[in-house]
């Protein structure tokens, strides 16, 4: 994990303000409000490319110089966004070739956002432009501490089928290959007689029938995009670092589909930005699942789920910006409606970012636009502009950040992670077999873990990975790699011998880097380190009962797909299936190899079984003597400088009971606890042990 450049030195509240929407006589007041509530910083301008230049080449800095004249006289900091998510409609029109295309090759249309294409080579001569325009005149501005590139990189879409990215692709798979016959491999072009004999044949993967992609040509085509992004972030990164102050930062609101974002945290930004919008959980479109089980635990974290993406952000970044924080309801006019946060939720959601790495907190947005698309995408303030509960509960929450101080800069405690890659992420995306495995473990785990108190972080392996990275974990879940590269199978490897606790699932190892599957029995790579082999597989028979197993005589269900594994001789059987016409077949191998071992498990996770495996696996009882909590309550852990903090989130409408086995000290309240106390409704409780 690459070390991030720049770290807060002191938790900070923000919000995204655009005095473009404001009349300017409503600035100094709206800023006095703001400093008042114990908000330091605004984001600002990342939509707002015409307000510099109104015309091609005409360039105006007297709307930004008077906003970020006032923000440094008034003591307000500000991050400045560059303005490319939204090119204006000279440039759109002009230069048609920088808008994006659909699968179809239709161009997108002027009029929302994101509409344009990264591999343009007008479009980044015009963003290399503007961007350095900016940077040049603001770079020293004594208000800015920070960049965002862009925003959103990936969001709304993140399919490129423009003639621009045609061409792109096509240099991507020269660079990649070097030869047409070395694609043809690749892809495995005789099936279907897809040989290509000229790289002009080629074209991005695009309108099928059936959506009958190539698969390892689509394969490429996510990594194409994930470079392709990537080189567009960097392009501006390269430009701002050059005029930028010392120790101002560089970041980007992150964690979008078809990027790898290590990769592009490692190369372009000094700190990971994200938007927290928990709020989703709670969307009219999930309506029957939630008057099922309302904000109950079961089937469903609910917002609590926010938490898995943070995590992953962690992952990246173990100290992290929260670019847009949910502060009322969101929508678009033309959908997404939700309801707004209950009293409490502002704050819990907040916390629930710093329990999980944040140290700087923006809440999305300081007024409710009152015109366009996201008139419905509530901030703190309503139209009107009146005080309110919201902002009251955002001043409150900046008050509750200085009573922590303690705590920023702490590390998060985990002893699980979550394995992931961005080559399986897209093969599970392109095969349905992987994804119908992949995507609904990984919530399970998750949730589980968090259901058992078991803190987990996301461990992003590639090739180049640190084993230093793995060893920081005694326990790795890395559910289905279908995909395994040598480089991986070694890391893996090596983690194990040192002594690490690795557990796999079913359907690991069995493809190649291009997709295509390995000619030896599964899981092929790792069948050294599993000391097992898959004898044969398949889905669960709908039509009958769902497949079980026994260990150690409780039964756990194995459903939606089974791999029939045996040991070689040289490993152990701990379960085997129990039903079924493959009944006593092995189901879960474990293989002692050096100082650790690896656990082979031929089915998906269901949530008896990580309960028992989490328990096998040493990670259960963690919090055993300090307390007891409801599985309603998530509980993380953090450190810093011999310190010790447990930061308890409870995520429900009525009162949850902790019990304290040990006095400690409450930071909110600033008092020594103990026994039984209660923790409110969406009520937020700070320790230090």
């Amino acid at each position: 994990m690459k070390k991030q450049n720049y770290q807060w030195p002191e938790y900070t509240v923000g919000t995204c303000y655009y005095p473009e929407h404001w009349d300017e006589s409503l600035w100094e007041s709206d800023l006095d409000r703001m400093l008042a509530a114990g908000i330091r910083v605004v984001r600002i301008a990342e939509f707002a490319w015409n307000l510099t230049e109104p015309e091609e080449g005409v360039f105006r800095f007297d709307f930004f110089d008077s906003f970020l004249d006032l923000c440094a006289e008034k003591g307000m900091k500000v991050i400045f966004g560059t303005p490319t998510a939204t090119p204006p409609a000279w440039l759109t029109k002009k230069y048609p070739e920088v808008l994006n295309a659909d699968q179809n090759s239709i161009p997108y249309e002027h009029g929302a956002r994101r509409h344009y294409n990264y591999n343009s080579p007008l479009y980044r001569e015009k963003t290399r432009i503007i961007v350095t325009v900016l940077a040049e005149h603001y770079g020293k501005h004594p208000a800015i501490v920070g960049w965002q590139i862009d925003n959103e990189i990936n969001c709304e879409t993140c399919e490129f089928h423009s003639e621009a990215d045609q061409a792109a692709f096509r240099v991507f798979l020269r660079e990649t290959y070097g030869s047409l016959d070395a694609l043809n491999r690749a892809w495995g072009t005789r099936f279907w007689n897809q040989t290509y004999t000229d790289w002009e044949e080629i074209r991005l993967p695009g309108h099928v029938l059936n959506k009958g992609w190539n698969p390892h040509q689509r394969l490429d085509y996510l990594r194409f995009v994930s470079a392709s992004a990537r080189g567009f972030c960097k392009l501006q990164a390269d430009i701002l670092n050059q005029y930028k102050k010392p120790g101002d930062f560089i970041t980007t609101n992150a964690l979008f589909w078809h990027i790898d974002n290590p990769k592009m945290f490692d190369e372009s930004l000094d700190i990971f930005g994200y938007d927290s919008y928990p709020n989703f959980a709670f969307g009219l479109n999930r309506s029957e699942l939630l008057k099922e089980h309302g904000y109950g635990i079961e089937g469903d974290l609910n917002d609590r789920l926010s938490g898995k993406s943070l995590s992953e952000v962690r992952g990246i970044c173990p100290h992290f910006g929260i670019l847009e924080q949910q502060s009322g309801a969101g929508s678009w006019v033309s959908g997404m409606e939700g309801p707004q946060p209950r009293p409490g939720q502002i704050r819990l959601w907040a916390m629930q970012s710093v329990a999980h790495g944040a140290d700087f907190v923006s809440f999305f947005r300081w007024r409710t636009c009152s015109f366009g698309t996201e008139m419905y995408w509530h901030g703190i303030l309503d139209y009107d502009g009146r005080d309110n509960r919201r902002l009251r509960e955002v001043a409150a929450f900046a008050s509750d950040l200085g009573k922590l101080a303690p705590l920023c800069g702490s590390d998060y405690v985990a002893k699980l992670a979550i394995v992931k890659d961005y080559d399986n992420a897209c093969d599970a995306e392109i095969d349905a077999w992987h994804g119908r495995l992949s995507f609904p473990d990984e919530n399970t785990i998750y949730q589980q873990a968090q259901r058992s108190h078991v803190s987990c972080d996301y461990l992003h392996l590639a090739d180049d990975s640190a084993l230093e990275d793995l060893c920081r974990y005694p326990v790795l879940i890395y559910p289905h790699p279908a995909i395994m590269t040598e480089a991986r199978a070694a890391l893996l490897k090596a983690y194990v011998e040192q002594g690490g606790t690795l557990i796999l699932g079913c359907r690991t190892g069995y493809k190649q880097e291009n997709g295509q599957a390995v000619l030896s029995p599964p899981p092929g790579l790792l069948r050294d380190l599993t000391g097992s082999i898959v004898r044969e597989s398949g889905f669960q028979h709908p039509a009958e009962p769902t497949v079980t197993v026994n260990w150690d005589g409780e039964r756990f269900e194995a459903p939606v797909f089974q791999d029939q594994l045996d040991t070689e001789g040289v490993a152990t059987v701990l379960a085997r299936y129990d039903s079924s016409w493959f009944a006593g077949t092995p189901a879960l191998i474990e293989h002692r190899l050096g100082a650790g071992r690896c656990l082979h498990w031929g089915s998906v996770f269901s949530r008896t079984l990580l309960e028992k495996l989490f328990a096998y696996a040493e990670l259960t009882g963690r919090f055993d003597g300090l307390l007891d909590a409801p599985e309603a309550v998530e509980i993380a852990e953090r450190k810093k400088d011999g310190r010790r903090f447990l930061m308890l989130l409870n995520y429900l409408p009525e009162e949850q009971k902790i019990v304290l086995r040990k006095e400690m000290r409450d930071l909110l309240e600033d008092r020594f606890v103990s026994g039984t106390i209660s923790l409110p409704p969406f009520g937020v409780l700070v320790l230090e042990v």
